[in-house]
């Protein structure tokens, strides 16, 4: 979904035409994987940022246009609202001091982005929901002008047919409806990208999927939405409805939704994603490309439409031989840069380690752990081997953690990675995520978000991390 198009409106034909090229490449895909015909080079780490642009009122600033024109980089680029952006960098083979170098490159695009905030009378934010953000910003107005955004709500809306009704229940209740696919631009995250090797992308895929009740909760840092108090990551429920479009034959419900958990682990290929979805989702965006079946140009476009928590990808080495990557989801922005790196490690580690050991619980046991780690955080029970149910920052502390130094080990990253992960260890520790120093300082001071957004600013650019910050 990164990328432009150059229409918003469809015809019959179109959609005809699209999902017959989507059927070669589908096909050509699993028959390419199953040939063995994918690259197989050594895992390569990546990472996107988003983050917030706010104006001196810790409110959001809708100067997206401005801000990425004066900042004129290649690795940063506009989201689906005008107050939201995302940063880049670039790759780095999965060994060695992988974290630091990724921890650098953030650092320095990062300072150079809140410098031009700064001129521009704004601030950059990392949060995964912003405090004072009101329904009332998620309007049409406030979306960054791209076809593939104002393309993609008008075929939301037409497959929902309906306004969407907004249901969460936590700590409390909030219940609203809405118009559009805005709703979405309420959630910024920090999304880690994973580059499989072929004999080994099954496995990852799946340990990616064991792995997310663990990173969800460790990073937790959402509590709060239109000022109640939610879940601990309520970005997961926020996104899940903000789409809320069922598969094939389904309007506004059905059993596979385009935003969740998925439907399974991975059995022989990685392909049988892509099948799903072929077979399961309406195509939301029907351009046509003229490009060779190789390049996958339809179904990287429908796969973009179809936003599961850990989404398979297709990428393309530098002499153009495809490859897969995963792109982990489930971690929300922030609160500082040397916290995501602390999660990065999490989930490269124990995902690393998990992809060689056989699957220890069932996927519906796996789904059921991600949603209570997402909606208790720290405090979720959960269930591991031989059915054991834990308390999941004791399963943290005596097995995740563990297996995730032994995977950075494995990976040649063991070094620098025990430095990061004893953040993760110290922040559990201390019982402070992001999301638990929201909800102290609200308990402290009263339900001034303001003031809790420019504490938590002051915070975030001294740059130490979450499990350290006072109240």
């Amino acid at each position: 979904m990164g990328q432009e198009i150059e229409k918003t409106e469809f015809a019959p034909e179109d959609f005809a035409l699209f999902h017959r090229h989507l059927q070669v490449e589908t096909e050509m895909l699993w028959e390419l994987e199953r040939q063995g015909g994918l690259a197989s080079s050594p895992p390569v780490a990546g990472l996107e940022l988003e983050a917030w642009l706010v104006d001196q009122a810790l409110r959001p600033a809708p100067i997206n246009d401005r801000y990425l024109a004066r900042l004129n980089d290649p690795l940063a680029c506009p989201e689906l609202a005008r107050f939201n952006i995302e940063l880049n960098v670039v790759p780095q083979p999965l060994r060695g001091d992988a974290l630091s170098r990724l921890h650098r490159d953030l650092a320095e695009l990062w300072q150079r982005a809140e410098t031009i905030a700064d001129e521009l009378g704004a601030r950059l934010l990392m949060i995964g929901i912003l405090p004072t953000l009101q329904e009332s910003d998620l309007s049409l107005a406030n979306m960054s002008p791209l076809n593939r955004y104002r393309a993609l709500n008008e075929q939301v809306l037409k497959l929902r047919g309906s306004p969407l009704h907004l249901e969460i229940t936590g700590h409390e209740h909030l219940e609203c409806c809405h118009d559009d696919v805005m709703l979405e631009a309420g959630t910024t995250s920090f999304q880690l990208h994973l580059q499989a090797p072929l004999d080994q992308a099954v496995a990852l895929y799946n340990a990616s999927l064991l792995a997310s009740a663990a990173t969800v909760a460790a990073g937790a840092n959402s509590p709060y939405l239109f000022g109640k108090d939610l879940w601990a990551e309520t970005r997961i429920p926020l996104f899940e409805q903000a789409v809320e479009i069922g598969g094939v034959g389904s309007a506004g419900s059905g059993p596979l939704k385009r935003v969740g958990f998925g439907t399974g682990y991975a059995r022989r290929y990685l392909s049988e994603v892509f099948r799903e979805n072929r077979e399961h989702f309406p195509v939301l965006l029907p351009i046509v490309f003229q490009e060779p079946p190789e390049r996958f140009a339809h179904l990287r476009l429908h796969n973009g439409t179809i936003w599961r928590w850990n989404r398979p990808l297709i990428g393309f080495d530098k002499d153009g031989v495809p490859h897969f990557r995963i792109e982990h989801r489930v971690i929300p922005s922030g609160p500082t840069l040397i916290d995501m790196i602390a999660n990065a490690a999490l989930y490269y580690g124990l995902t690393w380690n998990l992809s060689h050991e056989p699957i220890p619980i069932p996927f519906t046991q796996a789904r059921d752990n991600f949603y209570q780690a997402a909606r208790h955080g720290l405090d979720a029970h959960v269930v591991w081997t031989r059915e054991r149910r834990w308390r999941l920052r004791h399963l943290l502390v005596d097995e995740f953690l563990p297996r995730a130094r032994k995977g950075l080990e494995q990976l040649g990253a063991g070094g620098e990675g025990s430095f990061y992960l004893d953040l993760i260890l110290e922040r559990i520790l201390a019982g402070q995520t992001g999301s638990q120093w929201q909800r102290r300082y609200i308990a402290a001071h009263g339900r001034d978000f303001v003031a809790m957004t420019r504490a938590y600013l002051a915070h975030q650019r001294q740059g130490q991390p979450v499990h350290t910050w006072k109240i």
